[in-house]
């Protein structure tokens, strides 16, 4: 112990703060360069040296998408654990612990608010939680998102952080698949757009519905955006992909996405294409 610190500690009326690595610094997973917590929030959580894009989660991306004042959507309430369903722990036992390290009450959070004054609903994924898993409140919460934008006459925009269908609830999971296509039918024949934001990663049957079915497709830089992993394709086709399959910039020049967007500058892509969706009405 340095003689300052042991100063410190012999005065009784100096606040000690609780000060760790943790609280200081974020590894880059990417480029593994040590970056100041607060400098990685104000960048948006992506990293200034190498420009890796960090999960966030609902309250972070709201934050930052919508103007001030947008509302939560109350997260709809389904059957938990349908299937009584168990393996290493017992399926209420995982909820529970997802829901307190999230503080979320499942997987997909919705929002209803406005960008530049126009309003939209928006829908985001949380990867945290359960790996973004698509269950049964994660169907119940897209519908609830489509029936708010119809209602209010607006468009519903979705961010999508998945690692498929949610297997502790089995075919009710995969039975989200075909709902959420019949609900973005309904959205599309009111006449309002559905925009999609795949985010890292995007995966299984979020992936196979309604993460590939929107009017427009935006992705975040070298997103991971697939069905399978590609260990199982290549040895299901015994070839070696390409490099960077998957990543967010293959999928762009091969036509399955229509932009990759920097996360600075979503906040404007969003506005601007859905000002080009729903022009206003002449005055």
């Amino acid at each position: 112990m340095s003689w300052i610190n042991r100063v410190r500690n012999a005065i009784p009326f100096i606040a000690k703060k609780e000060t760790t690595a943790e609280t200081l610094w974020h590894k880059c997973p990417s480029c593994a360069e040590m970056i100041f917590i607060k400098e990685w929030e104000e960048n948006l959580s992506v990293c200034p040296r190498c420009d890796h894009h960090g999960r966030i989660g609902p309250s972070d991306r709201f934050e930052q998408i919508l103007d001030a004042g947008f509302i939560l959507l109350p997260t709809p309430q389904v059957q938990e654990d349908p299937l009584k369903f168990r393996d290493t722990k017992r399926y209420p036992d995982r909820i529970k612990a997802a829901r307190q390290s999230t503080g979320d009450q499942d997987a997909l959070i919705n929002a209803r608010g406005a960008i530049d004054d126009v309003p939209l609903v928006v829908g985001v994924q949380n990867f945290a939680f359960m790996g973004g898993s698509m269950g049964m409140g994660v169907g119940a919460a897209f519908i609830q998102g489509v029936n708010d934008a119809i209602a209010h006459k607006c468009p519903y925009v979705i961010f999508t952080a998945a690692g498929g269908a949610r297997m502790q609830e089995g075919i009710l999971s995969l039975m989200q698949m075909p709902r959420a296509t019949v609900a973005i039918q309904k959205l599309h024949a009111a006449g309002l757009p559905y925009i999609v934001v795949l985010t890292d990663p995007t995966t299984g049957g979020v992936t196979a519905s309604y993460a590939m079915l929107g009017d427009v497709q935006i992705a975040e830089p070298n997103a991971l955006i697939g069905f399978a992993g590609q260990r199982v394709i290549e040895s299901t086709i015994r070839e070696k992909l390409p490099d960077g399959f998957q990543r967010a910039e293959y999928l762009l020049d091969h036509g399955m996405l229509d932009m990759v967007v920097h996360r600075r500058d979503l906040r404007d892509t969003l506005a601007r294409v859905i000002g080009y969706l729903t022009p206003r009405a002449a005055a």
